[in-house]
């Protein structure tokens, strides 16, 4: 057995964190021969993350959705970490389907009315919760020095199409309208997500700019699913292999989508959609993702229609990078660069 092959051995005994303290040179031998894809080339510690996770066993999506959910919960705690934050308070508020449940994060000195982000988590609207994105609410708040709102929206099976949708417009006319009370400048409030958190952030900034009532002043948007009427050459190109496979996503849209809805509703793919007059947009996708297109055509849609928008690709990460704040140095990186963004988009 070669030194590489008895170290990923061991692998398995130790937390991903510790093997990618490793120096760099090591990760790199771990990680295999560089993977080189469309001329991008995946960032070693991101290969290595990929080879361990094949060696962990089943993927999310060929388990019960119930037992998916607390493995993903776990695996973001593995690669979160536990991020200092000044202050962590829960509470509910009265939601479309019942009470819901809402998470304030306060930075470390922060006080008086301060700008804010109402984060909606990723998950393929089938899976995540306020503890799955907890360090990275965390690591923004702090980052960003802004107050971030998470909302523990509904998910499917249980809770299909349209109930997601329905719970983040509801949080966000409720901290709008109570802005002040919770220490929150109306004025600087920022809605954004990962993933089908991203999506959900563009459908309320779409829906925003159309009512009447508080605007958000910035969009977050990270690696944002953005069209379930056409399939993306990126969604073909990473289809396997890559964290987020066809598999996942076949399986979240046919647990979101249960009955005859129009693919290119708004509240679906805010790609098909014109975006004039939304709020200034951050949008970053990763370079080994099926989002990438898409995220970068929602970028474009945006400044075509005359949107401010910064749109960065994260070359050599991976669907899920914002989530491994703890995980090596390369994600931690880009979402220090995310938090920059916010910061900036705020100010």
């Amino acid at each position: 057995m070669s030194f590489v092959h008895q170290v990923l051995d061991g692998a398995m005994g130790l937390t991903a964190r510790s093997l990618m303290k490793m120096p760099s040179p090591l990760i790199k031998r771990l990680a295999g021969e560089p993977l080189v894809v469309n001329g991008r080339t995946l960032h070693p510690e991101m290969q290595l993350l990929l080879k361990l996770q094949r060696l962990e066993g089943s993927a999310v999506e060929s388990i019960p959705i119930s037992r998916a959910r607390r493995q993903i919960v776990s695996s973001s705690r593995l690669v979160g970490g536990s991020q200092p934050i000044g202050a962590v308070t829960d509470r509910t508020i009265d939601g479309p389907g019942g009470p819901l449940p809402l998470r304030f994060y306060t930075p470390r000195g922060l006080s008086g009315p301060a700008p804010a982000l109402l984060f909606f988590h990723g998950g393929g609207w089938i899976y995540g919760n306020l503890e799955s994105h907890d360090a990275l609410c965390r690591f923004l708040a702090e980052e960003a020095q802004v107050r971030v709102i998470a909302v523990d929206y509904r998910l499917a099976p249980e809770a299909p199409f349209p109930a997601a949708w329905d719970d983040c417009w509801a949080a966000w006319k409720w901290i709008s309208e109570h802005a002040q009370g919770l220490g929150v400048d109306p004025a600087r409030i920022a809605v954004g997500g990962d993933s089908a958190g991203g999506n959900l952030a563009a459908i309320t900034a779409l829906h925003a700019a159309e009512e009447d009532g508080v605007k958000p002043a910035f969009q977050l948007l990270i690696y944002p699913a953005t069209d379930f009427v056409e399939v993306s050459e990126s969604r073909t190109t990473y289809a396997d292999g890559f964290f987020l496979t066809k598999a996942f996503m076949d399986l979240a849209q046919e647990n979101y989508l249960v009955g005859d809805e129009d693919k290119a509703d708004k509240r679906l793919s805010p790609l098909h959609h014109d975006p004039k007059g939304v709020a200034p947009a951050y949008v970053v996708t990763a370079g080994f993702d099926p989002l990438l297109d898409e995220g970068k055509a929602y970028a474009d849609k945006l400044k075509e229609a005359g949107v401010p928008v910064e749109y960065v690709c994260e070359e050599g990460l991976i669907h899920g990078f914002a989530n491994m704040v703890a995980f090596g140095s390369s994600a931690p990186k880009a979402v220090r660069r995310i938090a920059s963004a916010l910061q900036r988009g705020l100010s």
